[in-house]
């Protein structure tokens, strides 16, 4: 099942999927800048193999709803959010706001 939802963090709008599989739930949140999502998103290979996508996205760990992931800290980032200010360890919900 995926459910879709439009968000709001600081009068900012953002867009949330949760895609519901077998044993396992998507997590995802983001707007035309770029997005945080569930431990499913694959940091490193961001950064090497689709650098050249400049891909602005952070991974949290554990979380289980989107709410989880807003209020969880970032385990990784890419290089290309790092050029943000986006780092691991910022909550979701501030790493969002820097994508603004």
């Amino acid at each position: 099942m995926i459910e879709h939802q439009s968000i709001s963090i600081d009068g900012q709008s953002f867009q949330a999927v949760t895609v519901k599989l077998p044993k396992t739930t998507l997590l995802t949140v983001s707007n035309e800048k770029g997005y945080i999502m569930c431990g499913a998103l694959d940091v490193g290979l961001l950064n090497s193999v689709l650098a050249d996508r400049k891909i602005v996205a952070g991974r949290a760990v554990g979380v289980k709803t989107i709410e989880q992931l807003l209020a969880a800290p970032l385990e990784s980032v890419t290089l290309e959010a790092e050029n943000y200010g986006i780092s691991a360890g910022m909550i979701g919900s501030e790493a969002l706001l820097k994508m603004i």
